[in-house]
């Protein structure tokens, strides 16, 4: 009996280890199919974050490379935009030197060689039509286009040349000048260029730019403009005057560095075998002349005595050159001054003396003869005698 109760409870024990085993067993499997499960959830989980954020990428490369192309298109569509824009206006019988030094000085730093390519500066010439425009030295201009409108351009430039000309000729031209008032885009007058801008009411109240030689006609007309006579060129903000000549190289100059850059200027006149620009306020190469005077002949004298200091006129030379007889002449001059005419030039030519003693470095000996004198002993005493200094004293003090 003991012996059946033992046998059962082995038998028993080992059904029970039977039954453990196996449900080990039967557990084992679904153990290891749920960690692959979840290895599997992670997985997919990181491969759809990695989806996600090349997805991501590729459409922010994509953006990036459709904005590039259509800036490539935009670019490839249109030429690029010039830095500066100018246009030009002639004046009936304009003055050739300033138009060219001007348009030169542009053209030269337009590129990077001198193949005139107009890619950091445009300019074009425009008239009311295409018709040949003379110059004074004769030279005839054919404008490109008629004129467009003027809010196109930085500046618009107009060009004068004879006074006559220049104060009752080429009306478009003015009402052209007061349409770019209007645009509010900036003018520049060359030589008498400026008396253009008067006449269309664009100076009022201004400072203008005057060669010494024209000063007294402009002095003589206006009287609501400041005349200024001692320096090259005026920048007077949306208004910019200049002298003339080979000034207008300098005024380009100007322009080119406040747009382009110095570098650019310095290579425009380098090629044009100019020194560094001049500044604005660098004086005229000869003063002004503030003369009283009304009588017709005396101003037409005082006019050749001015183009002739250093190799001064006798008064009989004048008198012809004038039309008029010596013995009136030399009345009239001293009626008009108070003084002979060869007294009058001789106090001319000393005070271009002075002038040139207070603006230059240039020797006493080449002042002298400038202002025709025969040596420098002489000039020396006619100075004294007119400044109580000898021309050293005066520059060492």
């Amino acid at each position: 009996m003991h012996n059946e109760v033992k046998s059962k409870l082995r038998s028993d024990r080992q059904n029970m280890a039977t039954k453990a085993i196996k449900s080990q067993k039967a557990s084992k499997p679904q153990k290891a199919s749920s960690q692959p499960k979840a290895f599997s959830e992670k997985k997919a989980l990181s491969q759809h974050k990695a989806l996600s954020q090349s997805k991501a990428l590729s459409e922010k490369k994509a953006l990036s490379q459709q904005k590039a192309l259509s800036q490539s298109k935009a670019l490839s569509g249109s030429k690029a935009s010039p830095n500066l824009s100018v246009g030009f206006v002639l004046m009936p019988n304009f003055t050739l030197l300033p138009f060219s030094a001007f348009i030169d000085a542009l053209r030269l730093a337009a590129d990077e060689s001198d193949h005139s390519e107009q890619v950091n500066c445009r300019w074009t010439l425009m008239g009311p039509n295409t018709d040949k425009i003379t110059s004074s030295s004769g030279v005839s201009v054919q404008p490109w286009e008629t004129y467009r409108d003027p809010a196109e351009f930085d500046y618009i430039v107009v060009v004068g040349g004879l006074l006559p000309e220049t104060l009752n000729g080429s009306q478009h031209v003015i009402n052209y000048l007061q349409r770019a008032d209007q645009a509010h885009t900036p003018i520049i007058g060359l030589c008498t260029g400026s008396f253009a801008m008067i006449r269309a009411g664009l100076m009022d109240d201004r400072r203008c730019c005057v060669s010494w030689f024209h000063y007294k006609d402009l002095t003589d007309r206006y009287t609501n403009v400041t005349p200024v006579a001692d320096q090259l060129f005026v920048d007077d903000g949306d208004r910019i005057t200049c002298a003339g000549g080979a000034v207008a190289a300098d005024l380009a100059a100007y322009i080119i560095e406040r747009h382009l850059g110095q570098s650019w200027a310095r290579k425009s006149l380098r090629i044009l075998v100019m020194d560094s620009p001049r500044p604005p306020n660098t004086p005229q190469p000869q003063p002004t002349s503030e003369y009283q005077v009304n009588n017709k002949w005396v101003v037409k004298a005082l006019l050749l005595m001015e183009q002739n200091l250093s190799r001064p006129l006798a008064t009989d030379d004048i008198a012809k050159r004038i039309n008029i007889s010596k013995r009136q002449l030399e009345r009239l001059f001293l009626a008009d001054t108070g003084e002979s005419l060869q007294r009058f030039y001789r106090k001319i030519r000393l005070s271009y003396a002075l002038w040139l003693l207070q603006n230059t470095e240039r020797s006493i000996t080449d002042i002298a003869q400038e202002c025709g004198f025969a040596d420098t002993a002489h000039f020396s005493r006619a100075f004294r005698s007119a400044f109580e200094k000898r021309p050293s004293e005066y520059r060492q003090a």
